[in-house]
């Protein structure tokens, strides 16, 4: 998986590799985070939530 390309992206899988760890409960995630903590393993979490969001967009534009 690449690395995250907006804010948001960066903040859900933060929010999903916390869950994954055991570090927040599975059930307080919702919608982007939910669905990267069943289907991305640790490692790939890690890397899209390890990007800097200083210089990221809010949220992606769509082309």
């Amino acid at each position: 998986m690449a690395k995250a390309t907006s804010k948001k992206q960066q903040m859900a899988a933060g929010a999903a590799l916390s869950a994954k760890r055991g570090k927040r409960p599975k059930s307080s995630l919702k919608g982007a985070s939910r669905q990267m903590a069943d289907s991305m393993s640790e490692s790939e979490l890690e890397n899209m939530a390890s990007v800097k969001r200083r210089k990221l967009p809010a949220r992606r534009t769509r082309n």
